[in-house]
């Protein structure tokens, strides 16, 4: 897809107004479009991401260890988070793609998605300066450090979403393949994870029926720990 001539409906979509528009058009181009591309502001956002998710989570979990704090922040910046985020903000209708993406649906992939989420962050920190920057990307996760939980970095997901259960007396997650794509070397997976609280089922995808698994499980404590923090609140 080809960048939108008015980017105000993105901005909007950002929570952010660019000064130099020339910025946010070049976080959204891919190296495969033009030489004035956004893996340099790919670079600088990637940087001040772990930064800022570091210092939150330090503050957040004082009395997490250093193994706890790094897999919750890799929870938070790994490519599938970022490309979330990105789908949600949806990036890929605004990027700047060279023909071969094009034909190949790089606007959709995963990775593209979440280099041109980091790379708009970099623009940002361009634009303005760090402390800005620090607030527009707790705005953008905030949803996300809401129903962050210090269970979640103890274990694999898996694991965890199973001890959690058993723990509360309901029965452990039945998993399922649902479906696969692919030839053998490059076989995807999805696989449906079902669980007896709140009568949850949620879909993980992967490169194994593992990486799957992990990635439904995952997916199950996220909700499982947001419909907790909202039956609080409403107390």
């Amino acid at each position: 897809m080809s960048v939108k001539p008015n980017l105000s409906v993105l901005q909007k979509t950002l929570g952010y107004q660019f000064i130099n528009q020339d910025l946010l058009k070049q976080a959204l181009t891919h190296r495969s479009a033009h030489h004035l591309h956004n893996e340099r502001f790919e670079f600088l956002g990637d940087a001040i991401l772990g930064s800022v998710i570091a210092h939150t989570l330090y503050l957040k979990f004082p009395k997490a260890d250093e193994g706890q704090l790094s897999r919750l922040r890799a929870f938070l910046v790994k490519g599938k988070a970022l490309a979330e985020l990105a789908q949600a903000l949806n990036l890929g209708d605004y990027l700047t793609l060279g023909s071969g993406e094009l034909k190949s649906g790089g606007f959709r992939r995963a990775s593209i998605l979440a280099d041109a989420f980091e790379a708009i962050i970099g623009a940002v920190m361009l634009d303005s300066h760090y402390q800005q920057t620090e607030t527009y990307i707790l705005n953008l996760y905030q949803k996300k450090l809401q129903s962050l939980s210090i269970d979640m970095a103890s274990k694999d997901p898996k694991t965890s979403l199973q001890e959690w259960l058993q723990s509360r007396g309901h029965k452990i997650p039945e998993y399922e393949v649902t479906s696969s794509t692919g030839k053998d070397h490059a076989k995807l997976y999805w696989v449906e994870c079902q669980v007896e609280y709140q009568s949850i089922g949620i879909t993980g995808q992967g490169a194994s029926r593992k990486k799957a698994e992990q990635d439904a499980a995952s997916k199950v404590l996220e909700k499982i720990f947001v419909l907790i923090k909202e039956q609080s609140e409403k107390k």
